[in-house]
């Protein structure tokens, strides 16, 4: 920890205010900073349902501090009367160093400064605010995401501890999974998912192309869930009404614990890039997952042999935009032959039986099965 004091941080911050994939590609990052300070007390200053996040990670993280937003931060609306409160608190916690975690450091670092801590840490652009050039390291715009803070993690000098993904279960979990009403006829290994929502409209694939993969892969047998959140109830019996085969619908029913035992009890995942991905990676659970207006490069899994990346080529990806202004060329241009396709090579390895595998598979050797 050449970039940190002698004397070891009691009590650190890290500042990622973000959601679910998000911090999930962090937990790398998260796992060396704990394994390199088990004694220090470490809290995550996140959006309010990271507080689910925290308990989650238990061991990774002693506390939470809810980030009210702040004007000019991209993506959350700001709780501007609660502004002066959070700084207040998060300063009077006197923190030894606040690790900014959130991004390339434009909006985010003056943010960092103002929680008051010892020493800041964390990422800056050429000519922007840098708070100290010696525990700043440019942004690694080009990096994984996962890697991305890695980077960080190795330029502050603390020992990495894998690229791998976690997601920890509990008994409550399990217990809450068998209370569900609509599981009762599935069989581990016997059913697939199907999440077909995600947070940005641009981010999602097309609902009868879901539909059309879902009854294609039906015929081996194997059944259809329907998963999402309460908000994408309806989005899924639009996916099923365009479907033949019969499913499940359980948008709505599940909390993070009891999809993740889903996921895990799955044959393979179908999905947007969004946090499920994730949670699929983490569990080691197989999926296909397919690329609208995100970057593969920074967000597919890096395990390649048990996750196919599907995506069109197109020049404006990245997409910053919300709802597309083009009519979604990008989700167009993914075909349900295609995801087809990947799913039955998928399905026939077996990998759902099969523990073993690449946890740190190079960037360049991710799975990506590209149309153009």
């Amino acid at each position: 920890m050449v970039r940190l004091d002698k004397s070891l941080p009691k009590k650190i911050a890290v500042f990622r205010a973000l959601q679910l994939g998000d911090l999930l590609c962090a937990v790398p990052a998260f796992r060396a900073l704990r394994m390199a300070l088990p004694n220090s007390k470490i809290t995550l200053i996140g959006l309010p349902w990271a507080k689910s996040f925290v308990d989650r990670f238990p061991n990774y993280f002693d506390d939470f501090l809810e980030f009210p937003g702040y004007p000019g931060l991209p993506d959350i609306v700001p709780q501007v009367k609660k502004i002066p409160a959070f700084f207040k608190t998060a300063q009077e916690r006197r923190f030894d160093l606040a690790i900014q975690m959130h991004g390339s450091g434009i909006f985010a670092n003056p943010i960092t400064v103002m929680l008051g801590a010892n020493i800041n840490a964390g990422f800056f652009l050429y000519r922007e605010y840098c708070p100290d050039i010696d525990r700043f390291m440019p942004y690694p715009a080009s990096e994984h995401e996962i890697w991305r803070y890695l980077r960080l993690i190795e330029f502050l000098g603390i020992p990495l501890q894998g690229d791998h993904l976690e997601f920890p279960l509990f008994q409550e979990d399990e217990r809450d999974f068998s209370s569900l009403d609509k599981i009762t006829h599935l069989q581990a290994h016997e059913y697939i998912c199907i999440h077909p929502g995600a947070r940005l409209p641009s981010r999602r694939w097309l609902i009868e192309r879901f539909a059309r993969v879902a009854d294609a892969l039906a015929t081996s047998g194997l059944k259809i869930v329907l998963t999402g959140s309460a908000d994408e109830i309806q989005l899924n019996e639009t996916v099923g009404a365009n479907m033949k085969a019969p499913f499940i619908n359980l948008a709505g029913q599940t909390n993070l614990g009891t999809l993740a035992i889903l996921l895990k009890k799955a044959r393979l995942l179908i999905c947007n890039d969004t946090g499920v991905s994730h949670i699929a990676a983490a569990l080691r659970v197989p999926s296909i997952v397919i690329v609208a207006g995100s970057d593969p490069s920074r967000w597919a899994p890096l395990d390649y042999q048990r996750h196919r990346i599907v995506y069109h080529h197109i020049d404006c990806r990245p997409c910053f935009f919300s709802t597309c202004p083009v009519e979604y060329p990008c989700a167009n241009g993914v075909s349900a032959e295609t995801v087809i396709s990947q799913a039955k090579k998928l399905l026939q390895q077996n990998l759902h039986v099969k523990k073993e595998g690449v946890l740190n598979a190079p960037v360049t050797d991710i799975n990506l099965a590209c149309t153009r």
